[in-house]
């Protein structure tokens, strides 16, 4: 996508064929901050908190792939390995301070352990045979997921009665953690990823590639089972319920904290999947996630925090901006992207201040 704009930078006039080259680029890279933007919704709706630091698990499943298409074990498996003997030392006092029966002890710390060491151990055996592609991904996937629910276990949980403002210089500090967790286990070297389908089309004279034909079909793809989660399965109800009254859903006997691991680990998997998608079409380096979050913050913004459909929209929206703003002013791309919130909210908070107080 990178060569695209520097043959369009080439002749400053807009005709149909740059204009469609732009706007393809936009409505991809919108599909991919459309991701984190829901999830960002997701977890804000169930949990209060606004999860800033959801770009470093972009970072983490770019990278995980990178190394295992390099024949190299990741660096995420010591990573997950860390967080979780931190959580399990962290439940092992708790337990203990709580006086709990080694039988209870012990059935939550198995529940917190089983998936990660069966990640781990996957991936492990795996990494050295140089698996497909496919297989690659999804044992990035399986390394970043747990994480989620392990940094819900060691920061969030004790958290659940804080105030909004709370959550949110909370979650500053889980940014800079990971960030510098990322540069320990990475290191400042950058990593790009292999695409999945190298194939590209032309319709209409604009050469079309597989890798944004993907995206767009992933995002799709993603958002359906969304649907389908909330709409037809206990776990996507309690999620909803949650998320409406959790009052209500504490008395009925629905766990908010399960609820809240539940979200975080979706926030996870589906910040790594945008990893593996956006890993080759730009260099990963260990703080890029903060930029590519932060867009996809600004597409949510757009929605208020609460609509699924405004912030695929409002994602679109952020992709185009970029795209066209790059064409006229590429080093001023990302400004013009963060000054558009401005318009956002002074729009939001002059005819929607009153429903928000209430």
């Amino acid at each position: 996508m990178g060569s695209k704009r520097v043959r369009c930078r080439k002749n400053r006039t807009m005709d149909f064929t740059i204009a469609s080259m732009l706007a393809l680029d936009g409505v991809t890279n919108g599909a991919l901050y459309a991701l984190l933007a829901m999830t960002i919704i997701l977890v804000f709706a169930v949990t209060r908190i606004l999860f800033i630091a959801q770009g470093e698990f972009v970072v983490f499943g770019a990278m995980s792939l990178a190394q295992l298409s390099a024949g190299k074990l990741p660096s995420t498996v010591w990573l997950l390995g860390v967080m979780l003997v931190a959580a399990m030392m962290q439940e092992l006092f708790v337990g203990i301070r709580e006086r709990q029966p080694n039988s209870r002890l012990a059935s939550s710390i198995l529940r917190l352990a089983i998936f990660p060491v069966v990640a781990i151990a996957i991936t492990w055996i795996l990494a050295p045979l140089n698996p497909p592609l496919v297989v690659k991904a999804m044992l990035s996937l399986a390394l970043v997921a747990p994480m989620g629910t392990l940094l819900y276990r060691l920061v969030y949980r004790s958290l659940t009665r804080a105030s909004v403002l709370t959550l949110l210089i909370v979650s500053v500090g889980v940014h800079f953690a990971l960030v510098g967790l990322g540069l320990v286990f990475f290191g400042p070297e950058g990593y790009r990823t292999p695409a999945f389908l190298q194939t590209s089309w032309e319709v209409a004279g604009v050469p079309v590639p597989g890798q944004a034909v993907l995206v767009v079909g992933m995002t799709v793809a993603l958002i359906g089972a969304l649907f389908w989660l909330f709409a037809f399965t206990f776990r996507g109800m309690a999620l909803r319920a949650t998320a409406v009254n959790e009052l209500g859903a504490r008395i009925v006997g629905l766990s908010t904290e399960r609820a809240g691991e539940t979200s975080l680990m979706l926030a996870a998997a589906i910040g790594a999947l945008t990893g593996l998608l956006i890993g080759s079409s730009t260099t990963i380096y260990y703080d890029t996630g903060f930029l590519i979050g932060l867009k996809g913050f600004v597409a949510a913004v757009f929605a208020g925090l609460a609509s699924f459909p405004g912030a695929l929209a409002g994602a679109i929206a952020v992709g185009l901006i970029e795209s066209f703003g790059s064409f006229w002013s590429s080093a001023f791309k990302d400004s013009i992207v963060f000054a558009a919130v401005i318009p956002i909210l002074l729009w939001r908070s002059v005819f929607f201040s009153v429903a928000e107080e209430h």
